[in-house]
């Protein structure tokens, strides 16, 4: 999925080869997922969907529609700050890579963005069908699919009778049981300037993690940092904020809500977070002050 990704189960340790043998099973389950989602395979049901655009609805398979439903559902909570044709952005206005030496004028931005809206991907609950209203417009799940992958290896793991792992989806995790010492896992928050090196750290058990930041992904513009995230609404890069880590119990809900709460910013971002259950937030803005929602306590 154009990410790595980590699988680690506990089993006994004569039971070595049964746990590679489960790994493998779970990579297969993350490339079938990968095989329905990617945007680089123009036979994937989001490619298909997305060549229709403008023309007619596409049937897809029950899974990916009920992804999309969700997705949607996200969109609302978030007021659009989460949303999956983001994809309509043209490369060319944002190609974050060291090529990239100028910035898009605002008003080229905003034109870009107009095929940006939720609310044309028209869903068809009885015939399972997708439509996206308006030609040019396109489908991505590069703010959901890998929540998700990392979650149907989970379940695919657990189903094998596996009672304890990790998958990390490059730095997007999900927990389930205990360390083989019975103790939670023990998950690093890393920092914004130094990826590799967490500024703090929790202990989780049936629980997922996501960071959303600028420190991976990025474009420097006359000295000036821009974070790969885009304002949908805009077409510019949000500013003000280094990255935002969302700890839930579910790894699509962590991987999808991280996004939004860059774009709308630190206090709107924890006043949803706020009311939403068992969700918790940490934020850490350009200046390095760290704000978290009331039911996150750090430990450093």
């Amino acid at each position: 999925m154009g990410n790595r990704f980590e699988i680690s189960v506990v089993l006994e340790k004569e039971q070595e080869a049964t746990a590679n043998e489960y790994i493998d099973i779970a990579i297969e389950e993350i490339r079938r997922i990968e095989r329905l989602l990617t945007t680089y395979n123009d036979s994937s049901q989001a490619n298909l969907i997305n060549a229709a655009a403008g023309i007619q609805p596409v049937p897809v398979n029950q899974e990916v529609f009920d992804l999309i439903a969700r997705s949607i559902r996200i969109a609302e909570i978030t007021q659009g700050a989460f949303d999956i044709t983001y994809g309509s952005i043209d490369k060319s206005l944002w190609n974050f890579d060291q090529h990239m030496t100028s910035l898009p004028d605002k008003d080229t931005a905003k034109k870009m963005v107009r095929l940006i809206n939720y609310q044309n991907i028209i869903l068809d609950h009885e015939n399972k069908t997708v439509f996206l209203k308006e030609k040019g417009m396109r489908i991505g799940f590069g703010g959901i699919g890998k929540g998700y992958a990392a979650e149907r290896a989970k379940f695919v793991l657990k189903q094998l009778g596996v009672g304890s792992g990790i998958v990390n989806a490059a730095g997007d995790l999900t927990t389930w049981g205990l360390q083989p010492n019975g103790k939670p896992w023990t998950i690093g928050i890393a920092s914004p300037d130094k990826s590799h090196h967490p500024f703090s750290y929790m202990e989780i058990t049936d629980m997922a993690i996501a960071t959303s930041g600028n420190y991976e992904k990025f474009a420097i513009v006359n000295g000036k940092k821009y974070s790969h995230t885009i304002d949908p609404k805009t077409g510019l890069p949000v500013e003000g904020i280094k990255s935002v880590t969302i700890i839930s119990p579910n790894a699509e809900i962590a991987d999808a809500m991280a996004t939004p709460v860059m774009v709308m910013g630190i206090k709107v971002g924890l006043d949803m977070i706020n009311q939403i259950k068992n969700i918790g937030c940490i934020i850490i803005d350009d200046h390095d002050h760290i704000y978290t929602s009331r039911n996150i306590n750090l430990h450093s």
